[in-house]
């Protein structure tokens, strides 16, 4: 029996894929879902210009539809396989397999891009299950990105390689010119891409211990990782941010930046939020700026969070006091009765500091700081310009800068981000 055979027993919604075997040395295979996306074959070409790792690999295309796609995106759909399949006889040398599954016909409702990467990801275990590699690496990329030429070799290099490690965020970079879109959305990527760069950063200034993008074309996961945790879920929208908390607090995660994914910066209206969405809301608005997080919310967390480790062993007077001391801000978010039956219930299950720590941010992880950061923008801050909010963290972190330019910031978060 092979490490997942039980698994996807259990686990799968659908039987075998694909009916050719996977090579005994496949040690990366990409996962890609595709609607609407006639012009696939531009990921393709740049997928077959990278450097051939020192694995096999194999490429994995999901083409799905909503129940309610028009014609024009079902008709797309069509030309994507179609034209994956011509990819795939001009290009017999590729050192990478393709496969392609149309999910148009199945019989399985909910069809969105959480279920989609989920199908794809679920056959990447399969395949690897078949040959014995529970270590083999399982990446998420989307259909309307493009990859540095090393892309494979980094994932092969830094995690496959790697014992240590099991998951990783891949580093991204939002095409910031061009001649595919107009002008106004490049300018409002930048604030985008500025405002996810600040966020993450502003978690670290904060001492979170978790602070990793979650950019769904940008993840990768070993076999058995992913079986470990349950696999991906079917949400349409925010799959990537469940998965990665789900990710991080097993240990062994990491933020792979010695390459990069290159995603689309188009607006789009498939999913609620992410990206595609916020672009457009941007476009709608007209908007020159982008509001996010005051940074004094981040410094109510970095008292926080720096802190915390003073409530390991302490007794409910110590705990009642260090909850009145919080700022107004967490208290409008957590009861004092919850706060005191926690810190108690933290405290009876550990027995030293460090269990202490890893249990204190396994109740407040992300998805608690988010609901916080949510809160207290309603009560409490003002939310920010981008610009602002990211000086103002990077003054605060110790860094000589002075420029307000949300190009400039983003460049320099980048920077951060690559030798981090």
């Amino acid at each position: 029996m092979g490490f997942a055979t039980k698994w996807l027993e259990e686990k799968t919604l659908f039987p075998e894929l694909f009916d050719d075997l996977p090579d005994r040395n496949t040690g990366i295979i990409v996962v890609i879902p595709a609607y609407d996306e006639p012009d696939i074959t531009i990921l393709l070409d740049s997928l077959a210009l990278c450097t051939q790792p020192f694995c096999g690999s194999e490429v994995i295309v999901i083409v799905n539809s909503k129940e309610n796609a028009d014609r024009d995106a079902i008709e797309n759909n069509r030309r994507c396989i179609d034209n994956i399949e011509s990819w795939k006889k001009n290009n017999p040398g590729c050192f990478f397999r393709l496969f392609v599954f149309d999910a148009g016909t199945a019989p399985v409702k909910g069809w969105g891009v959480g279920l989609a990467r989920k199908t794809g990801m679920d056959e990447a275990v399969r395949r690897l299950n078949t040959i014995g590699k529970p270590e083999g690496v399982i990446v998420c990329l989307d259909a309307d990105c493009t990859v540095e030429k090393n892309y494979f070799a980094a994932i092969a290099e830094c995690l496959l390689d790697k014992n240590k490690y099991s998951a990783c965020s891949i580093y991204f970079e939002h095409p910031l010119t061009g001649r595919d879109l107009n002008e106004e959305i490049y300018e409002h990527i930048i604030l985008y891409e500025l405002h996810l760069r600040y966020f993450i950063w502003a978690l670290k200034y904060s001492d979170f211990p978790y602070a990793f993008y979650t950019v769904g074309s940008a993840i990768a996961v070993k076999a058995y990782e992913y079986v470990r945790i349950g696999g991906m879920n079917r949400r349409q929208a925010g799959e990537d941010f469940y998965f990665v908390q789900k990710l991080v607090q097993t240990g062994g995660y990491f933020a792979l930046n010695t390459t990069t994914v290159y995603p689309s910066p188009r607006e789009s209206l498939r999913v609620p939020f992410g990206t595609g969405a916020t672009i457009s809301r941007m476009l709608k608005k007209e908007a020159k700026q982008h509001l996010t997080y005051n940074f004094n919310a981040f410094t109510d967390l970095k008292m926080f969070f720096g802190t915390a480790g003073n409530l390991f062993r302490c007794s409910k007077t110590v705990s009642e006091h260090y909850y009145s001391d919080l700022p107004a801000g967490l208290r409008t978010c957590i009861s004092e009765d919850e706060w005191i039956t926690k810190i108690e219930e933290i405290n009876s299950n550990t027995s030293s500091y460090g269990s202490f720590i890893k249990r204190f941010f396994a109740w407040f992880n992300m998805f608690r700081t988010v609901k916080y950061l949510n809160s207290v923008h309603e009560n409490i801050y003002p939310r920010e310009p981008v610009g602002l909010s990211a000086s103002r963290l990077l003054r605060a972190a110790g860094h000589k800068v002075s420029s307000e330019s949300p190009v400039e910031l983003l460049n320099y978060f980048r920077l951060l981000d690559k030798n981090a």
